[in-house]
C-alpha cells in the first residue's frame, strides 16, 4: 500500500531491494548479506554512484513500514517474510 505513494524511480528502488531481502532465506540478515546484491543493483542503476547508501535509504523504508525491523547495527529481521 505504500508504494503507492512513491514515485515510479522510488518504488523501483524499493522494490528492487525487497526482491534481494526476499533473496535471503533466513529470517533474520545482515547489511553484509544485503550489500552481496550491491553488483546487481548498480547494473539496473548504473548512474548511481552510491548503492551502498540507497541500500541503508530504503532498509530504513522498509523498517518505517514494518516489513524489516532493525535488531542492532547492521543486523535486520523479516517482519511480514514471505509477504515480500
Amino acid at each position: 500500500m505504500f508504494l503507492r505513494e512513491k514515485s515510479n524511480d522510488s518504488k523501483g528502488c524499493i522494490l528492487d531491494l525487497m526482491t534481494c531481502v526476499d533473496l535471503i532465506k533466513k529470517e533474520t540478515f545482515t547489511l553484509e548479506n544485503i550489500y552481496k546484491f550491491e553488483d546487481k543493483l548498480k547494473l539496473k542503476y548504473p548512474s548511481n554512484n552510491f548503492i551502498k547508501d540507497k541500500i541503508r535509504q530504503q532498509l530504513q523504508v522498509l523498517r518505517d513500514k514494518g516489513i524489516i525491523e532493525f535488531i542492532s547495527r547492521g543486523n535486520y529481521k523479516k517482519i511480514k517474510y514471505g509477504n515480500i
